[in-house]
């Protein structure tokens, strides 16, 4: 290592230079390596392994991860192909998905079999929109009564303060909620092919301005946790947040039996007394098998926000018996996800949008965000339909002894 180099780590244990000032004084690169053999001879860890990747550091640094020392390697496969059958994804896919857990990929991958088998998963969004909620004090009740009757009676010029602080977002609605004199105002947006959450805040904070000026109240806090993001919430379940989508597939009892090695009335029964039932006695918000597996695998993947997880698995399955089968359907209430902005612009990630066809912005706006969407939601129909069937046909435990090692 070169002095220059070394008088930087000096600097760092001395406190004369902060850690998050290294990118003014050095190239992002140089930044990154002083960083890492500061934090290594801090800890006696070498990190050598973690200074090996391909991404634009420049761009990581500035705009996805603060105080960067490198990159966490995550193994990424494929399952499928898989095919889709929606309004914006028409066609066979290869899934991207990041994971440590053995089985995961394999798993999915016998379902996106049964589901190309069987012609496509079909796939629909029901609800596009990404919501901010900022909180207001009221000085009474009825002073929150006023507040309320403000907003819903100048929806109209809010409407214009909001969208004039983006190109992109249009805002679709505005709902009021009342707690003694907390005032909880949830904004809803459509944000085209960005996932969106910095497009709402901005915009959110100008409405806020306007109602706190014209009506007195406090503004507390511009997110007040009615939003809700990166949190279990039933009102994500019941209004939606982000895209609500819903995935579904008709199998017959041969193929039931082919692939997965069980029948019609065991698969449904499973659903029932687990996802259902056994969700419900659990008080669990999400009724399903395991999709926040597969929405984990493919976010990672895809440069998603990992702590969008906690929405976006909120889901719920669905086996109805059919005629000579079932129908199996996956609903997603609050997926959120975007093709452009945040951790899609990195390169590996960017390369895994591309294998869906879904990278950037599409050609009308929010075509290529919705389109990965439906993929999602076909992807986690593939994992519950496959898990559903090996803990109908017993197979569980011994598919993650011969593949989960």
């Amino acid at each position: 290592m070169d002095e220059n180099f070394r008088q930087h780590i000096s600097g760092l244990k001395k406190g004369t230079i902060k850690l998050h000032a290294l990118e003014s004084l050095l190239t992002p690169d140089d930044a990154l390596t002083v960083r890492r053999s500061f934090i290594s001879e801090e800890t006696g860890v070498s990190l050598e392994k973690a200074g090996s990747y391909s991404m634009d550091v420049s761009r990581a640094c500035s705009k996805n991860c603060e105080n960067m020392i490198g990159a966490v390697q995550i193994p990424l496969g494929v399952a499928g192909k898989l095919k889709v059958k929606g309004e914006y994804a028409e066609g066979e896919y290869y899934l991207p998905l990041a994971t440590t857990e053995g089985a995961l990929i394999a798993s999915v991958n016998r379902g996106c079999k049964a589901i190309t088998r069987a012609g496509g998963a079909e796939v629909r969004i029901f609800r596009d929109g990404m919501t901010r909620a900022p909180v207001f004090a009221a000085k009474s009740v009825p002073h929150a009564n006023e507040i309320v009757c403000w907003i819903e009676e100048n929806t109209g010029s809010l409407r214009e303060i909001a969208e004039s602080t983006t190109n992109h977002g249009k805002m679709k609605d505005i709902l009021c909620f009342v707690v003694g004199t907390s005032v909880y105002v949830r904004i809803e947006f459509s944000t085209g092919d960005a996932m969106g959450m910095n497009m709402v805040t901005i915009a959110s904070e100008r409405i806020a301005g306007e109602v706190a000026e014209k009506t007195g109240a406090v503004l507390v806090a511009l997110s007040g946790n009615m939003c809700t993001d990166k949190k279990p919430a039933a009102i994500n379940a019941i209004l939606g947040r982000g895209k609500t989508v819903s995935a579904g597939i008709f199998l017959s009892d041969d193929m039931i039996k082919e692939i997965f090695k069980t029948d019609a009335a065991t698969l449904m029964e499973v659903n029932t007394r687990k996802n259902l039932v056994g969700s419900a006695k659990a008080g669990a918000i999400g009724f399903n098998a395991h999709a926040a597996n597969v929405i984990a695998a493919i976010f990672l993947a895809c440069g998603q926000d990992p702590a969008h997880v906690v929405e976006g698995a909120n889901a719920m399955t669905t086996v109805d018996p059919s005629e000579g089968g079932v129908y199996v359907s996956v609903t997603l209430p609050s997926l959120q996800v975007g093709t452009v902005g945040g951790g899609t612009g990195l390169d590996t990630q960017r390369e895994c949008l591309s294998m869906l066809g879904c990278a950037g912005g599409g050609e009308t706006s929010g075509s290529n965000s919705s389109k990965f969407a439906e993929i999602i939601a076909s992807a986690v129909l593939a994992g519950e339909l496959s898990l559903l069937g090996a803990l109908g046909a017993g197979h569980l435990a011994r598919a993650h002894k011969q593949l989960g090692r």
